[in-house]
């Protein structure tokens, strides 16, 4: 630096002149030179390229792209009206629109065939998402189509195990093969033609029982979810079948909300059978004489056909009400408790139910459904409408808030229950068909309005004789409590291990003790000589004990001994 420093009128930075020298006239304007020198490169072949095809204008063009890679996909905006009827057809292979939605017809097929039989709204499709083209592979390929060439034929003579001939048990390389059954003792299964043959006789208790617990609280099932029972879980199902008796198929999430239907679908295109069903846990049987090489076989769907059009299922004016109504229902309804709160992959068995019970009490009910995707609570909404039925106001904030229409009426018209303001949290505003008469609103001092729970136990108590109803309200305590030992009677009578006999004396009074013996002659004198060999071999309707030693004859007896 001091070497630097010595030398007189030196600039650090050449490359900037720090003095730009004097415009020459002659020259025109000055331009410094630049501080970095710019390379300068050769042409680009694409450059190249683009000049060697301007200057051949006169030679046909080639196509750029091939014409199948510019078929809408799931990110394209297709979309196409259609009617009811074959909007398809190659051969007998056609695609039809009718009431069960998009339906494929194949040749020799048992029925049409739907990517889900359980999940389809009863409304009509207005639209498709894509062009009509079936899901199934084309009937020219001579094998199933795996996206892999064809393996060369093994030179192992691999043998074909069936139901009826299953393969030795312990045999190396070989998997356990479910042998028809269960069977009488003496009898063997027997080829079936229809759903009835292949059922066979009328599983009993015990049977059903001994085919259930097994499968209790195993995991190995079919999940059935939000697209409810699709084509593919036909084959899915005849291979659980294949090694159990018993499929268990576990519903979450919208297809529980009819329970009903997802089993009259699995019993109808499978062809078994029901034999419990807990929440949304179903046991399907496959039959007596099943046989899994005779076996019906569907193709296989190779891909997810997009959803079609549907009509909106909310209108800005609802069908019974003015467009005043609406909006006025609808601002109420932001400020109403909701019934219940759906929770994501959840079982709603009980959903129609609830909103029937709460339809009750207010004429609007909302329901939430925090974190379930829109599509989901749209098919609930979709379904609350048609088994409710009700009028579906707005799906706003993760909320189904629903009015109950015009043409509602109490299921309990004997006895109705009168909603109070605080109950409906619509205060005086409710509309003028739904407020209560003159009639309805002066009561019977001796009449209570009490719940529908308690109303359908008030039932079953009266049915089963553990509870009466007294006409005459004045009754003194001695005729009351002689109406209670009546009634005593008769309750032990319906829940007694044995026929309970009661004798009464030329005095009036009650003679409640018989002998065992003479019991017992009785119990079984009164059965049915007719009843069914079958039943009264496996299911007997005799005794656990002998008559007088269960824990209830002791009671009975206490209560006896206290009433002398």
């Amino acid at each position: 630096m001091a070497i630097v420093a010595s030398l007189r009128d030196i600039n650090l930075f050449s490359s900037l002149p720090s003095t730009p020298p004097m415009a020459d006239s002659s020259s025109g304007t000055f331009r410094p030179a630049p501080p970095i020198p710019i390379p300068k490169y050769a042409p680009s072949n694409r450059n190249r390229n683009r000049k060697t095809n301007h200057q051949t204008d006169t030679q046909p063009k080639k196509p750029q792209s091939n014409p199948a890679l510019k078929l809408p996909h799931h990110r394209t905006r297709y979309y196409k009206p259609v009617k009811e009827g074959v909007i398809s057809s190659d051969g007998e292979r056609t695609i039809v629109i009718g009431e069960s939605g998009v339906s494929y017809q194949l040749p020799g097929a048992p029925f049409e065939f739907q990517f889900s039989y359980s999940e389809t709204p009863k409304a009509k499709p207005v639209g498709i998402r894509e062009p009509a083209f079936m899901p199934f592979a084309p009937p020219t390929m001579p094998r199933p189509w795996t996206g892999k060439a064809p393996l060369k034929k093994s030179k192992k003579k691999i043998p074909l195990f069936d139901s009826f001939n299953p393969p030795p048990a312990g045999k190396s390389g070989v998997k356990y093969v479910e042998m028809p059954g269960p069977l009488p003792f003496g009898r063997y299964p027997k080829e079936g033609m229809n759903r009835e043959e292949i059922l066979g006789e009328p599983l009993k208790k015990w049977e059903k029982g001994m085919l259930i617990k097994p499968h209790m609280h195993d995991n190995r099932q079919v999940n059935l979810g939000r697209d409810g029972f699709t084509h593919n879980m036909l084959e899915l199902i005849h291979s659980h079948w294949k090694r159990r008796r018993i499929c268990k198929v576990r519903c979450k999430g919208v297809p529980t909300v009819d329970m009903d239907n997802v089993c009259r679908v699995l019993e109808e295109k499978t062809g078994g059978e029901i034999i419990h069903r807990v929440g949304g846990v179903v046991y399907l049987f496959r039959g007596r004489n099943y046989n899994y090489r005779t076996r019906p076989q569907y193709p296989l769907m190779l891909w997810k056909p997009a959803a079609p059009v549907y009509p909106k299922l909310i209108q800005e004016v609802p069908e019974g009400l003015t467009e005043e109504e609406a909006l006025e229902f609808r601002v109420k309804g932001k400020s109403l408790r909701p019934i219940c709160k759906l929770s994501k992959n959840g079982v709603y068995v009980s959903l129609v139910k609830d909103v029937r019970d709460a339809f009750e009490l207010s004429p609007l009910v909302k329901v939430d459904c925090p974190g379930l995707e829109p599509s989901d609570y749209k098919k609930i909404g979709a379904k609350l409408k048609e088994l409710v039925p009700c009028v579906l106001l707005s799906f706003d904030d993760e909320q189904i808030l629903m009015w109950r229409g015009r043409d509602w009426k109490s299921r309990f018209v004997d006895n109705p229950l009168i909603p109070s303001l605080s109950e409906t949290n619509i205060a005086n505003e409710l509309d003028p068909s739904d407020k209560p008469s003159e009639e309805q609103t002066v009561s019977d001092p001796n009449t209570i309005i009490s719940s529908p729970k308690m109303i359908l136990l008030w039932k079953r108590a009266l049915e089963s004789s553990k509870a009466v109803i007294l006409e005459e309200l004045d009754l003194g305590p001695d005729d009351l409590l002689k109406k209670v030992e009546e009634l005593e009677g008769t309750s032990l009578t319906a829940e007694h291990t044995y026929t309970a006999m009661v004798l009464s004396n030329s005095d009036g009074a009650a003679e409640d003790y018989v002998d065992d013996k003479d019991r017992s002659e009785e119990y079984y004198s009164d059965i049915d000589d007719d009843f069914d060999d079958e039943c009264s071999d496996d299911e007997s309707l005799d005794p656990v004990g002998p008559v007088g030693t269960l824990p209830v004859d002791k009671i009975v007896r206490k209560l006896r001994e206290r009433l002398k």
